[in-house]
């Protein structure tokens, strides 16, 4: 999958377009496609070097993501295509998110 990531501290410019193996879910978990992610001010400051990830935490900036259920276990796929919102305890500025707790993401209803 194609995905943003954080390549060292500085500007804008170090964000950069890089390939990451397609996530898979596991047992209770969804993946997303993801058509939205949000940047906050943590990612802004991670970005900038003034705000240190944890230990093992991903190098991809944003939290938040919508999208839509394309795969997991029984429970995620009786909500296969529903439109869905979440946000993650680890960044995923990409095109698919995996290991999202199928019921951790909530549903994005159409007017």
């Amino acid at each position: 999958m194609k995905a943003i990531a954080i390549t060292r501290p500085g500007g804008p410019e170090v964000l950069q377009m890089v390939e990451r193996p397609d996530p898979v879910a596991g047992i209770g978990e969804c993946l997303i496609a993801v058509e939205a992610y949000g940047i906050n001010r943590p990612d802004v400051l991670q970005r900038k070097g003034a705000y240190p990830a944890p230990a093992g935490a991903s190098d991809l900036p944003g939290l938040e993501v919508a999208g839509r259920i394309v795969a997991g276990d029984a429970t995620a796929l009786a909500a296969a295509g529903l439109s869905v919102a979440t946000s993650c305890s680890e960044s995923q500025a990409a095109e698919a998110k995996a290991g999202l707790a199928a019921n951790k993401v909530a549903p994005i209803w159409a007017e």
